[in-house]
């Protein structure tokens, strides 16, 4: 026996009644016109989604081209710099009223071409994207598509694109000079591959720290790892078995440090005090460690904002296609309890 039960769509005059808009405005709200504030047309199409008017705006959705959908693909699921960077980038999006969808590539190419190829079978408005950088082919082919992205974290020197990135050459010299003003003069850098701009351009910062002060970059203490911590271990024994002689170590990334802090302590050592550690991303903004980690903020937050933004702009068309919005967001140094002052000890 069938029921006879139907399952009842909202009307807009029942969204109307529901937020205290009228019928008309509502009607635009779900159009996505201008002259509907952003908080206004976010909260009417909150509404009509809890109500059950699904079938309508996605019918208004095809009529009109576009999905209020954006695609968040990044590299590292499981890194909570990621994690904290994809709360902030739904949040926006949401006020803006977009919803988002997340996929992880792993840092590999292929998997981010799958993952570019099933933003674009989901018709997305746009593409926020922390590219893998093994090769150019995928940003190619996605600015081919014409479909509206914003590169994070990474940026490419030969490919025009809108990209927010932090500034990892002054974040690798403020790391550096850091440590070699509290006495430390081996400083081993575990840095991520250099097809990457950020590590690469880390690197340059912290090359530019030691030629300052007129000192040798001894190359032996600049190894390029995964930035996928994967295998860490067997890195970190290979730099002991080849007897680098070291004080400190400036780490790629906070993910790093904490490998490496690992490693340390179960290899006898104490951090702050046998080895110091700096990191970069500065993670325990939002989390809990039984420490501070000292590490360089490159204001993710503002970076996550500014990549809705910029997106956002893109696809209302606010920029012609030969103008790009970049933005370089300055770091911040954040003094934790890892790094020794050899200066002091010595003085004592």
């Amino acid at each position: 026996m069938k029921s006879t039960h139907k399952r009842q769509t909202a009307t807009l005059k029942d969204i109307a009644e529901a937020t205290g808009y009228s019928i008309n405005t509502v009607s635009r709200a779900l159009r996505d016109k201008d002259d509907i504030s952003v908080k206004t047309r976010a909260k009417i199409k909150s509404t009509a989604l809890e109500m059950r008017h699904v079938n309508n705006m996605i019918a208004s959705s095809l009529r009109l081209g576009y999905t209020n959908t954006i695609a968040v693909i990044i590299s590292d699921v499981s890194n909570p710099y990621f994690a904290i960077t994809m709360k902030e980038i739904e949040v926006c999006a949401r006020q803006l009223g977009y919803t988002t969808f997340i996929i992880n590539t792993n840092e590999d190419n292929d998997s981010e071409l799958e993952a570019i190829q099933a933003s674009l079978n989901k018709n997305v408005d746009g593409i926020i994207l922390c590219p893998a950088q093994k090769s150019e082919k995928n940003i190619l082919y996605l600015k081919e598509t014409g479909v509206p992205f914003v590169l994070l974290g990474r940026r490419y020197k030969q490919i025009e694109t809108d990209y927010v990135v932090s500034s990892d050459e002054f974040g690798g010299y403020q790391a550096t000079s850091y440590l070699l003003d509290h006495g430390h003069k081996d400083i081993l850098m575990l840095s991520g591959p250099t097809y990457l701009s950020s590590a690469r351009e880390r690197q340059d910062g912290y090359r530019r720290a030691i030629t300052e002060r007129n000192m040798k970059i001894k190359e032996e203490l600049i190894w390029e790892v995964p930035v996928i911590t994967q295998g860490f271990d067997e890195i970190l024994e290979r730099v002991l078995d080849r007897k680098v002689n070291f004080t400190a170590v400036f780490t790629y990334s906070d993910i790093i440090a904490w490998a490496t802090w690992s490693y340390l302590r179960k290899k006898g050592y104490t951090i702050g005090k046998d080895f110091s550690i700096i990191g970069y991303d500065y993670i325990q903004s939002r989390l809990t460690y039984p420490f501070e980690l000292s590490t360089i903020d490159p204001h993710k937050e503002r970076m996550s904002k500014m990549a809705v933004e910029f997106l956002f702009k893109r696809i209302k068309g606010e920029q012609s296609e030969s103008q790009y919005f970049t933005a370089i967001v300055e770091t911040v140094l954040v003094e934790g309890e890892t790094v020794q002052n050899l200066r002091n000890d010595s003085a004592g």
